[in-house]
């Protein structure tokens, strides 16, 4: 069936010596595969189509299996990204991610618009880590291994104290907290924070202002929690980490 698809390349794979195959994140069809024919090829309008991060409008014979790619134009090519490692490694993880936790062909719009609207805020802002947390949190409840952070994972009471255990997957009140001698405490303010990241769509927040130390501290646990319950190893993640030493 040759349908059109807009949507972003989130991978891609050399495939024989002139062609590619592709995958895309779209809200049509979610995430499918193409074989995107003459795409290795330098003078090849289908080599501008299979880039990652571009977004555009694809004309596809949809299969069962391998799709197949006749045609396309670029909607945006988020060139911003492109230009800056810093920003092309952070994106690639998004894209990464994404690919790792989504199934093939279970379209999602809500996940696909907070998808589009991360690499935004990656392409048009230098503090784009907030957004990226959230893009998290709601990919891992889209994977079904969401921490819970809405109230206590244990005896589900509302408290204004609580620690975050990687063990329990989730928040732990003062009562609960000894359940995990290695859950981490939070303040008031980053505990509520988690569940505004987890339930909140990146077009309803402005500035989230959070400082260096507690963004470090939210970039660990949630590194550690992907690392218990995510499964898939995640080459960008590597880079990131070198990246940040190198600096």
């Amino acid at each position: 069936m040759l349908e059109k698809i807009a949507g972003v390349v989130i991978r891609t794979q050399d495939y024989q010596e002139t062609n590619k195959i592709i995958t895309i994140f779209s809200s049509k069809l979610g995430k499918f595969s193409a074989l995107a024919r003459g795409a290795n090829k330098p003078k090849s309008r289908m080599s501008a189509l299979s880039q990652p991060f571009i977004q555009g409008d694809y004309l596809v014979y949809v299969n069962k299996g391998l799709s197949t790619i006749q045609q396309g134009e670029v909607i945006h090519s988020f060139r911003k990204i492109r230009e800056d490692i810093v920003k092309t490694a952070y994106a690639s993880y998004v894209t990464e991610l994404t690919n790792k936790l989504l199934d093939d062909k279970t379209p999602d719009v809500f996940i696909y618009e907070q998808f589009l609207q991360t690499l935004q805020w990656i392409e048009t802002s230098d503090s784009f880590h907030i957004p990226i947390l959230m893009y998290e949190l709601k990919l891992y409840e889209k994977a079904g291994f969401a921490p819970v952070v809405h109230a206590c994972v244990n005896c589900q009471q509302s408290s204004d104290h609580y620690s975050f255990s990687i063990k329990e997957g989730g928040l732990l009140c003062l009562t609960c907290v000894s359940l995990d001698e290695h859950a981490t405490p939070l303040t008031e303010t980053l505990a509520k924070l988690l569940y505004v990241f987890q339930n909140v769509g990146l077009e309803r927040i402005g500035n989230i202002s959070v400082s260096e130390e507690n963004m470090k501290l939210y970039r660990r646990l949630f590194d550690q929690y992907y690392d218990t319950y995510g499964h898939y190893q995640l080459k960008t993640r590597r880079f990131i980490k070198q990246l940040d030493a190198f600096e």
